[in-house]
């Protein structure tokens, strides 16, 4: 697994922690998801053979949160 941090703006609730965890763990190749609230920040622990640093972007994206 390769482990990656997302810095995202926008999330400022439970709502929103669960919207981002949920985007990224539907995800082929994904092996975890931890959401920091207090410093928005995403630790993701993925397969690089199944899944891009931008895929995880995208799915972040779509909830309508920005990636730095």
């Amino acid at each position: 697994m390769t482990k990656t941090t997302l810095n995202v703006s926008g999330m400022t609730c439970g709502h929103c922690e669960k919207a981002v965890k949920d985007a990224l763990t539907q995800l082929n190749g994904i092996g975890s998801v931890e959401v920091h609230l207090d410093s928005g920040k995403v630790d993701i622990a993925y397969d690089e053979a199944n899944i891009a640093v931008d895929k995880l972007k995208e799915a972040i994206e779509e909830q309508g949160y920005d990636v730095a």
